[in-house]
C-alpha cells in the first residue's frame, strides 16, 4: 500500500503591515488564528509605530517560525526617509508608472535608491530590534530595472542573511493566468533572480497572489487557483485588512482587503488547504 504524498508547504504572506491600524489589526488577528506564515512591514507609513510593532511582535512570538519582513516602499503617496531622493508632488516618492518608466529608460540614480533602501532597513531594525527575515517591495518595485540593482546591493550589504521576494510563477503554466500583469511579473522577475543569484541572496522558488484588485473578484476562487499551480516552497501574497479612514486616504485598494480577511478567517480556508494537501510553512 503506497504512502500518502507529503503535503506541499507554502508561505502565505500578508503585505502592508504599518499602512493603517485597520490593516494591522486584521493581520494580527490572522496571525493569532495561525492563518498566515509571514507579514511584510512598511516603515514610511502612519501605522508604523512602537505600539503597533510591539503588538505585532507579541502575537508573532506565539507562532513558531512566523516571519516578519521589510516591505521596501518607493512610490507615492509615501515620503522618503532620506533627503537625496528627488521629491515629486508634496515631497512624495514618484508614482508607480513614473518609477517603472524611469527605470526602463535608465534614468534613476541607483546610489540614491540604495541609500533610501538602506535607511528603510535601518528603520525596521531600530523599531523591531531585529533584522528582517526577508525583504520585498511594495507594488513589486524591487523587480524594476535599476531599482533591483539598488535593492539587491542594499540587502546584500545590510542584511545578507535575509531572503528576497521574486514574483515569477512556478509549476505548470496554465492559460487562465496569462494576463498582462502576471506576464510582466514573470519577465521582471527573471532579471531580479539573476541579480539575486549573483549576489548570493536566497529567494522564494515561486510566487502567486497577483490579480486585478479593481475588479473585486471572488477571492476564494482565486486562492484555489493560486494553490493549484504553486509548487512546494512557493509563496502567496495577500492583502487582508479592515477599512479605516487612513487606508481610504492613502490607498484605492480598500473593500477587497476586507473580503480577503473574511475568507481567510472562514472555515473554508483550512478545508481548501486540506483538500489540496497543503500546509502553511
Amino acid at each position: 500500500m503506497s504512502e500518502a504524498p507529503a503535503p506541499r508547504r507554502i508561505s502565505l504572506c500578508a503585505d502592508d503591515y504599518g499602512l493603517s491600524e485597520g490593516i494591522n489589526r486584521a493581520i494580527r488577528d490572522l496571525i493569532a488564528r495561525r492563518r498566515l506564515s509571514a507579514t511584510s512591514v512598511m516603515v514610511v507609513t502612519p501605522a508604523f509605530t512602537r505600539t503597533e510593532i510591539d503588538a505585532l511582535k507579541s502575537v508573532a512570538a506565539d507562532v513558531p517560525g512566523f516571519a516578519i519582513g521589510l516591505h521596501v516602499t518607493l512610490t507615492a503617496p509615501f515620503h522618503p526617509l532620506t533627503i537625496h531622493v528627488r521629491p515629486q508632488k508634496d515631497g512624495e516618492f514618484p508614482k508607480l508608472g513614473k518609477l517603472l518608466q524611469a527605470g526602463v529608460l535608465r534614468r534613476l540614480d541607483t546610489e540614491i535608491l540604495r541609500a533610501e533602501i538602506a535607511a528603510q532597513i535601518k528603520a525596521f531594525i531600530d523599531m523591531t530590534g531585529k533584522t528582517p527575515d526577508y525583504v520585498d517591495g511594495h507594488q513589486h518595485v524591487q523587480l524594476f530595472p535599476q531599482v533591483r540593482e539598488a535593492f539587491v546591493a542594499a540587502v546584500k550589504d545590510q542584511v545578507p542573511n535575509a531572503w528576497v521576494r521574486q514574483c515569477g510563477r512556478g509549476g505548470p503554466r496554465t492559460g487562465r493566468f496569462r494576463d498582462a500583469k502576471t506576464l510582466m511579473l514573470d519577465v521582471l522577475s527573471k532579471g531580479f533572480r539573476d541579480d539575486a543569484t549573483r549576489a548570493g541572496l536566497r529567494f522564494n522558488p515561486a510566487f502567486a497572489g497577483a490579480y486585478n484588485f479593481s475588479k473585486k473578484p471572488d477571492f476564494a476562487k482565486l486562492f484555489e487557483r493560486f494553490l493549484m499551480r504553486l509548487p512546494d516552497g512557493g509563496l502567496i501574497m495577500c492583502h487582508p485588512g479592515f477599512v479605516d479612514a487612513t487606508l481610504v486616504a492613502l490607498d484605492p485598494f480598500t473593500d477587497q482587503r476586507k473580503n480577503e480577511y473574511d475568507w481567510l478567517i472562514s472555515d473554508n480556508f483550512p478545508k481548501l488547504l486540506a483538500a489540496q494537501n497543503v500546509t502553511l510553512a
